[in-house]
C-alpha cells in the first residue's frame, strides 16, 4: 500500500506559529542594542551567550560573555534549581541573552522572564549585530568551558 506525503493542515486549535510566538515574546522584552547591551555588561549585567559550539568557534565569542548551552539555560538561571549557577542567586539578576542573530534569543529570555527573572531581556540582532558594530569580539576558543551536568 503506498500513502501519500501528508500535508500541511489546518492547525490544531489553540495551536500559534512560530511568528506569532515570537513577536508575543518581544513584545514583553525591552531588547537592547548592540550598544546598550554593552553598557548593560559594563554596569554588571550578565551577558548570556547561548550559541552552539560551533558558532562561537566560526563567528567568535563576546568578551566576560557567560556560556550556556541553550538546553540547559533555565536550569541554569533559575535561583529554585539546585542546577543553578552561582551567579544566579536573585531574580533581580539582569540578563541579556546573545543568540547568533537575535531570534532563539527573544524565545529564551521571555522563558527566563516566565521564571521570575524580570530583568531578563535579549540582544536585538544578536551576535552578528554585535561584531556589526565593532564591538569587542574574542577568537572562538576550541571547547569553551561551561557547566554540562543537570536536567537538560
Amino acid at each position: 500500500m503506498v500513502t501519500e506525503p501528508t500535508t500541511v493542515d489546518t492547525p490544531p486549535a489553540g495551536s500559534r506559529g512560530i511568528d506569532e510566538i515570537l513577536a508575543d515574546a518581544r513584545a514583553r522584552l525591552q531588547r537592547l542594542d548592540p550598544e546598550a547591551a554593552q553598557a548593560a555588561q559594563q554596569r554588571g549585567a550578565v551577558l548570556v551567550d547561548i550559541r552552539p559550539v560551533a558558532q562561537r568557534q566560526e563567528f567568535g565569542e563576546i568578551p566576560a560573555a557567560l556560556v550556556v548551552d541553550r538546553n540547559v539555560l533555565e536550569w541554569r538561571l533559575d535561583p529554585r534549581s539546585p542546577a543553578r549557577l552561582s551567579i544566579a542567586d536573585s531574580y533581580d539578576l539582569e540578563v541579556v541573552v546573545v543568540c547568533q542573530e537575535g531570534y532563539s534569543s527573544s524565545l529564551a529570555a521571555a522563558t527566563l522572564q516566565d521564571l521570575g527573572l524580570h530583568r531578563a531581556t535579549d540582544l536585538d540582532g544578536g551576535f552578528a549585530a554585535w561584531r556589526a558594530a565593532g564591538l569587542p569580539v574574542t577568537p572562538g576558543s576550541p571547547t569553551a568551558p561551561h557547566p554540562q551536568r543537570g536536567r537538560s
